[in-house]
């Protein structure tokens, strides 16, 4: 979530990568004189906002010269005789010895004249972080890398090559061809973890529903429901894997008996908006109670730790959700939201460009109708929600779990007395503060206009705005356009007819247009962060046949691939001061084939699903 990020800007003030992924290229005689100016320099206490500074500190400048000086050092402890028999770790050793000669330069500058004039051809890049700084720098090809954590917090850690931040931005895409005939023909899907395990978690479903129990178009005998979501948990997985678990469940079974209830109604076959609305909350509600206070009973009647330990998981910890609910038969899409994940509708205007139109709001306790609504509700509770969030604590003003936030005082105090628990906040007087209900917006789709939704958990929206997330799936909808006509009309890219008028353009085809009400749509931090000047479209690359990998590429650097590796090769939990865990979900609207497949399309995937390239439906 983005308290890491506010922590971040607030606190550590740390220096953007743009400015510390600088790569430090050190040759042997440069590496001589800036270690002559550490040594006749007064050693220092490090600057206490952390921004990257000339005046490096010494055990800095160590770890970055480390590496760079390491192939002069073995060369010159392999022609002097002493201690040729020493064990020590090349970094340690690098470490030591660089000190060691930084002193005695200032001495007797000589002493230098047996490192070698050049760093070697054959070189890699390393990350060096330390005290929340970043730092690359080359070492040679042939050197041994430690990942281990010294005395000093420093991490040495071989930088992924960009094909290996390739590899890694792929590991777990996913893309599928839908030959229902309903109004949908693809969706990718994309996570990159940085949390470890990764808290976010993602479901995809179609439901095929016959005529008995929802009305069907043309004589048809069945329509579809189809289902995307979105599940950014936190303070543990757990939550988020309940709701890809159960959650479409809950909600498709609440539809069925609404849509059930109007069939059997003569005047009217369809159910009213709101009762369709309505049951997509109830099923959210009553998933979340089950999670929150149904455990609880059970928790209660075993009276077993062990009982508790399993039950009380999804309660303890969290998780927003945005699912999204396609009718191929009114062709109308709602989106519920719980939290602060967002879905963004792409459509295309008369010019031929994209408009972004957000299909959620964030839900936080810093987003004015949310503090609203809850004023409301808690009145006399100044604490109600302070800092933009919920008692000073959760950010999310919705969520699944969050037990702390819903469960009385009584209940809190007996949980962690007797079985699971964490102290509640003292300003907590009359729970619940948090609930799981969800906002629901209607949209009607054109499957003839090529209309797309992108799905993300707010790692994204962290990065990149709404209208760059609509611009950036144009720019490679038209790359996509531009293949060549052979492989347009094989069956793989078939799905792409209704997106050839596209015209292909340097910058993103996007139209900006006044987004109203925008309280609800934070900007994106990162950008800030990490030193990016905003509005410029020239930073963005198309590499990917993933329509979502696309966007997480872009997101974490584009063109910048130093920025992407670097972004990439931070290791958890230090990778969460720089993003989050990121789930995206793109859905492509339009007139497909209707053989009734869902198949995987193998040459955006990583993995086949099921083991046979087939998306099983419900």
């Amino acid at each position: 979530m983005r308290r890491a990020i506010i922590q971040n800007l607030r606190t550590f003030r740390r220096p953007s990568p743009r400015k510390a992924l600088k790569t430090l290229r050190t040759t042997a005689p440069n590496h001589a004189i800036f270690s002559r100016t550490i040594a006749s320099r007064t050693p220092q206490l490090a600057d206490s906002s952390m921004r990257f500074s000339r005046r490096v500190s010494i055990p800095i400048a160590c770890g970055v010269g480390a590496a760079a000086l390491y192939y002069g050092i073995n060369q010159t402890q392999a022609e002097s005789p002493v201690n040729p028999a020493a064990d020590v770790s090349p970094i340690s050793s690098a470490v030591s010895s660089t000190k060691a000669r930084s002193y005695s330069t200032s001495a007797s500058p000589t002493q230098t004249s047996t490192i070698p004039d050049a760093v070697p051809e054959a070189v890699r890049k390393a990350l060096i972080v330390e005290q929340g700084q970043l730092f690359t720098a080359q070492i040679p090809a042939d050197q041994v890398i430690s990942k281990e954590t010294d005395y000093s917090g420093r991490k040495v850690l071989e930088m992924l090559t960009p094909e290996q931040a390739t590899a890694k931005l792929r590991t777990n895409e996913e893309s599928y061809l839908v030959g229902r005939g309903a109004g949908v023909v693809r969706y990718d899907v994309v996570q990159i973890p940085s949390n470890d395990p990764i808290e976010d978690d993602h479901v995809e479903k179609i439901v095929e529903i016959p005529s008995t129990t929802a009305a069907a178009l043309d004589g048809k005998t069945s329509s579809d429901w189809m289902f995307w979501g979105v599940f950014d948990g936190h303070s543990g997985w757990t939550t988020s894997a309940k709701l890809r678990q159960e959650l479409v469940s809950y909600v498709a079974q609440e539809l069925n008996a609404t849509y059930k209830s109007a069939l059997s109604d003569p005047k009217s076959s369809i159910p009213p908006p709101d009762a369709v609305d309505a049951a997509i909350k109830k099923g959210f509600v009553k998933l979340d109670h089950e999670i929150t206070h149904e455990s609880v009973a059970k928790v209660l009647k075993a009276q077993s730790k062990v009982v508790a330990a399993n039950i009380l998981a999804p309660a303890l910890s969290g998780s927003c959700a945005l699912l999204s609910f396609y009718d191929s038969r009114s062709k109308e899409l709602r989106v519920a939201c719980t939290g602060d994940s967002r879905a963004v509708l792409g459509r295309r205007g008369a010019s031929g460009k994209w408009t972004a139109t957000a299909l959620s709001v964030d839900q936080t306790g810093g987003t004015p109708s949310e503090d609203a609504r809850l004023r409301a509700e808690h009145p006399n509770e100044p604490y109600v929600t302070m800092n933009g969030r919920i008692l000073g604590g959760l950010e999310p003003s919705r969520a699944f779990g969050d037990a702390i936030y819903k469960w009385s005082i009584e209940t809190q105090e007996k949980m962690k007395r007797n079985f699971f628990g964490r102290s509640s906040s003292k300003h907590l007087k009359t729970p619940p503060y948090v609930t799981a209900e969800p906002v629901v917006t209607r949209t009607q789709i054109d499957p003839t206009k090529g209309d797309f939704v992108v799905m993300a958990t707010d790692g994204l929206w962290e990065m990149l705005t709404n209208e760059e997330v609509v611009g950036l799936v144009g720019q490679w909808l038209d790359t996509q356009a531009s293949l060549t006509s052979s492989a347009a009309k094989s069956s793989t890219s078939s799905w792409l007819q209704s997106w050839f008028s596209s015209q292909k353009s340097s910058t993103l085809p996007i139209e900006h247009h006044d987004q109203g009400d925008a309280s609800g749509q934070r900007a994106p931090v990162r950008q800030q962060q990490w030193g990016i000047p905003t509005g410029q479209d020239t930073r963005f690359v198309v590499e990917d046949k993933n329509a979502a990998t696309h966007l997480v590429r872009n997101a974490l650097g584009g063109k910048d691939k130093d920025m992407l590796s670097a972004l990439l090769t931070l290791p958890s939990p230090f990778s969460r001061r720089y993003r989050d865990d990121l789930t995206v979900q793109v859905i492509f609207f339009g007139e497909g084939e209707g053989n009734g497949k869902v198949e995987l399309n193998s040459e955006a995937s990583a993995t086949a699903a099921n083991g046979n390239g087939v998306k099983a439906k419900l």
